[in-house]
């Protein structure tokens, strides 16, 4: 694709499909609630944004699936948010708090935590479990994005 397609990019915040270029991403705002499509950090979902997220964006998905009480993913927390830095507005990056919704531990078959999940065309592309640093964590998702 070039520089200049526009693609189909979910809002994290409210769910809205939005169709934006891809030169505009790091710029784009949602035509529903104005909010920032990207703010350089992981926004937090629950899960059914996050089927939505997966299902109708057409770019990656990186997902951190986490809970508050997990020291490692405390520990990978700030690692994450400066690989959202540099992998967005390419992939977008989720957290989803697996205390707070259960059901995706079963749903993603989640043994672990910190588990990532990359998504690619509504479907799983890749899965890493552990805490990793952020250059690890670029790595490992431009490697599992191609």
């Amino acid at each position: 694709m070039s520089a200049s397609t526009a693609v189909h990019r979910v809002c994290p915040h409210c769910g809205q499909v939005n169709r934006v270029p891809d030169a505009n991403a790091d710029a784009a705002r949602c035509g529903s609630c104005h909010e920032s499509l990207f703010k350089g950090e992981p926004a937090a979902v629950d899960l059914a944004r996050l089927e939505r997220c997966v299902t109708r964006d057409q770019r990656p998905i990186l997902v951190d699936f986490w809970a508050p009480w997990c020291a490692p993913c405390r520990m990978m927390a700030p690692q994450f948010v400066t690989a959202a830095r540099q992998l967005e507005p390419g992939m977008r990056l989720l957290k989803l708090d697996t205390e707070a919704h259960p059901d995706a531990g079963a749903r993603f078959g989640i043994r672990g935590i910190p588990t990532m999940i990359l998504f690619q065309g509504g479907r799983e592309a890749a899965r890493q479990s552990g805490a990793m640093s952020a250059a690890d964590i670029v790595a490992w998702a431009r490697k599992a994005a191609r």
